[in-house]
């Protein structure tokens, strides 16, 4: 048995100061001024305490080039203590890919690809063959603590031929498992207008703030009658930045419309953490400061709402029984220079960095 220990004193980032308890990998109390037995871990200086912050759209899977990257470069040692990898991985390589998440330190788990063969083609959808409701069952009948969703992407360089097809698939295949579907929306065909219209309450339109031509905000910058009926309906919004897929003009349009994400996520991979725009998580939520997000909003969206949307909500919470999964940040005052996905800048006179994480019990700091 591992011995209880507290975060005395920590900062949350809505102001307040607490005690944070944990033993064997769980929350046990939260309190203002903790009297009992506990081995004191002390945290880097002047930071901020979250739940282990959490990206729902990366690709993990370090197999299929360009869109690959090994879990713990792209997990905690960028102060994300949960990767969700987005259909990177089809049916025939989960089992692989799960004895790599093993291996990992950081927590790994996975939206299935439609396509048995994931991103090993990168026009995965373009042939219906590849959708088989057999290898889906199966893999989610022998992985169903690592799988959390079923992973589509719907643009044009994808589908081909295939239209509309593939996500009326998704759809049957995650009712009948009781999944919801991460939607990746691009080019059309097939229109923004169609995809919308199939999604219900739990399913997850990934890239939401993209600048290509079949985004959901309209050129005179209103939201799409379609896009306030799916949320209407519960269907939730994800960032999803990657490098062709966060516009700042889109989010500005976005944030004056009132159109409010659900959460944050990186899309990163090798290349786009090496030479931008994403770099990391705590630089994407930097976007989000010099948008004019408050700070709690932007941390919920990396926490608790990622983890609900997950069906994980002993992940991302700062409540007794929660994992104890923590990130370490400060905030810097410094300038810095932001780049969305289509070589747009601003500048914002601070920005986020970690400092380390607590995972597995252990402390790791930067």
């Amino acid at each position: 048995m591992k011995m209880r220990q507290v975060l005395k004193n920590v900062a949350l980032v809505n102001g307040e100061y607490k005690d944070i308890v944990f033993e064997n990998g769980l929350i046990v109390e939260i309190t203002t001024n903790y009297k009992g037995s506990a081995r004191i871990v002390h945290i880097p200086n002047n930071c901020f305490v979250s739940p282990g912050w959490i990206d729902i759209h990366t690709h993990a899977f370090p197999k299929y080039p360009p869109y690959h990257a090994r879990p713990d470069e792209i997990g905690f040692q960028t102060g994300v203590t949960t990767v969700v990898d987005a259909g990177t991985c089809g049916a025939d390589h989960l089992e692989e890919f799960y004895n790599l998440a093993l291996n990992s330190k950081t927590r790994v788990l996975a939206f299935l690809n439609i396509s048995r063969i994931g991103l090993k083609e990168i026009n995965e959808l373009s042939n219906l063959e590849n959708i088989s409701l057999e290898a889906i069952e199966a893999a989610y009948e022998k992985f169903p603590d690592f799988i959390v969703g079923l992973k589509a992407r719907m643009s044009a360089s994808v589908v081909g031929n295939s239209g509309i097809k593939p996500l009326e698939m998704a759809k049957s295949i995650a009712k009948s498992l009781d999944l919801p579907v991460m939607v990746h929306i691009g080019r059309s065909p097939p229109k923004i207008e169609e995809i919308l219209a199939l999604l219900e309450r739990g399913d997850i339109v990934t890239h939401c703030f993209n600048g290509k031509a079949n985004k959901v905000i309209t050129e005179n910058g209103l939201p799409l009658q379609g896009l306030l009926d799916a949320i209407n309906r519960g269907v939730a919004l994800d960032i999803g930045h990657g490098t062709e897929s966060f516009s700042f003009a889109v989010a500005k349009q976005a944030h004056k419309a009132k159109i409010r994400f659900d959460s944050i996520s990186t899309d990163i991979y090798n290349e786009n953490k090496k030479n931008g725009p994403v770099y990391d998580m705590a630089t994407t939520l930097t976007k989000f400061l010099a948008l004019g997000y408050p700070l709690p909003e932007i941390i919920n969206a990396v926490t608790e709402r990622p983890a609900e949307l997950i069906n994980r909500c002993e992940l991302g919470h700062l409540k007794e029984g929660a994992v104890a999964d923590f990130t370490f940040f400060k905030i810097i005052d410094k300038e810095i220079q932001l780049i969305d996905s289509y070589g747009n800048t601003i500048s914002y006179p601070k920005y986020i960095k970690t400092c380390g994480v607590m995972i597995g019990g252990e402390l790791i700091e930067f």
